[in-house]
């Protein structure tokens, strides 16, 4: 039996989703509302101690790490395949599907929180805000928090989030050079799972700007778009976060464009 603790908005959670409906696998689905602490529950932390979603748990036994997640279900389940049998493309395809987690997911947390989530969290009680930022286990993403949602686009830190996209971004362009559909060429694998959510979260906030000059790319996402298992994103929009990404991505991606071009 499989179970997924998730967020519909989760770009990690979304990553496990689109492999379990490209593998068409049923999961037990735990919606948590992260706002809210869900994540923060004693027995949660027991199945994941760092506090964060998805974590999948496979006949009892919990799995965390998103990447990790996308490949212990590849190799459990192994149809499709996920995976290029030529080792040295499949070395390929792990080096971009590490890209979130050597830095793009955190520039995605940054940005999504400065340009959308702060207005969330500046909803709260000031009690309430004190708790969720004190409740977050790591110092430095504890007071990275703190500054996003206190200064917005003008925190300290959003000119490297940005440049760090930006560079994932090219990195993409570059590799979709080959003239094949897929990163790793025709067959789709984990590097384009792990990098569809980040991708679609800038399309979110209104930073699909992010490659109007980056036209594989841009021809690369109208694809994934088309395939069959994002539904495993589409299907779990949160209206309520596209409004606010509505309201405030445009400024926001007229702030970002100054940035980028500095």
């Amino acid at each position: 039996m499989l179970e997924l603790y998730h967020n519909d908005m989760s770009v990690c959670a979304a990553k496990v989703r689109l492999v379990l409906a490209e593998k068409n696998l049923e999961a037990k689905l735990h919606h948590f509302n992260l706002r809210k602490g869900d994540q923060f529950a004693p027995d949660y932390l027991k199945l994941n101690p760092n506090a964060v979603v998805p974590t999948l748990v496979h006949d009892g036994r919990a799995v965390i790490e998103s990447t990790l997640i996308a490949e212990y279900l590849d190799e459990a389940f192994p149809a499709p395949p996920l995976r290029p049998a030529d080792l040295a493309d499949r070395a390929v395809m792990r080096m971009f599907a590490s890209i979130p987690d050597q830095g793009l997911h955190a520039a995605c947390g940054t940005i999504s929180t400065v340009v959308a989530f702060r207005h969330q969290f500046l909803a709260l009680s000031p009690e309430e805000l004190k708790r969720n930022i004190e409740e977050t286990p790591d110092a430095a993403r504890r007071e990275r928090k703190r500054l996003g949602i206190e200064k917005g686009m003008d925190a300290p830190f959003v000119p490297d989030a940005l440049r760090v996209y930006d560079g994932a971004l090219a990195r993409m362009e570059t590799r979709l050079a080959h003239g094949k559909p897929w990163l790793i060429g025709d067959r789709y694998t984990l590097a384009d799972v792990g990098l569809t959510p980040y991708v679609t979260r800038l399309a979110h906030l209104h930073f699909d700007g992010m490659w109007a000059r980056r036209p594989r790319l841009a021809a690369w996402y109208e694809r994934i778009q088309a395939r069959p298992n994002y539904r495993a994103i589409r299907d779990f929009i949160n209206w309520g976060y596209i409004e606010l990404f509505d309201k405030h991505g445009p400024e926001a991606w007229r702030k970002a464009q100054a940035i980028l071009a500095a």
